[in-house]
């Protein structure tokens, strides 16, 4: 288990973009049929695991994650984002993420990278400590011990 420092919050923030209400019903053939609540729950068992709390916010609203991501700025550790589509466009996320002093963990069920170009670029990943995809469900799991392992 991974030493925190005494003043380090034992809370990851899991933020999750546009569409991803969807999960389970929307392409499954890349999706998977787990849905979000699905994939909140084993995330929040890995956190809980480690000793961490799990916040979870879902908005298909670029301005309400970046409210959230401000708002964790003094009471998480942590961020796991899965952007969705603001992947490749939401530089109001970048920015709120690039101000967040703690572990940013980009994740995505599918890989950008096997799929359409315009897919190809993140403007998350330049600004995360790093990313996990293509591990579908599992990668919820990988996110947050990266996270954990990484504060």
């Amino acid at each position: 288990m991974t030493d925190t420092p005494t003043d380090t919050p034992k809370r990851i923030l899991l933020l999750s973009g546009p569409n991803l209400n969807l999960l389970g019903s929307r392409e499954p053939e890349v999706y998977g049929t787990a849905t979000l609540d699905d994939h909140v729950a084993v995330a929040t068992d890995a956190a809980a695991a480690r000793g961490f709390e799990l916040d979870h916010q879902q908005s298909n609203h670029e301005g309400e994650l970046v409210d959230a991501i401000q708002a964790a700025r003094s009471t998480h550790a942590a961020i796991v984002i899965n952007p969705g589509a603001f992947t490749h466009y939401a530089w109001s996320i970048h920015d709120a993420l690039a101000a967040f002093d703690g572990v940013v963990v980009e994740l995505h069920i599918s890989n950008p990278n096997s799929r359409e170009s315009w897919r190809h670029v993140s403007v998350v990943a330049p600004v995360a400590t790093g990313s996990i995809v293509g591990f579908g469900g599992a990668g919820y799991r990988l996110a947050v011990e990266a996270a954990i392992d990484s504060i």
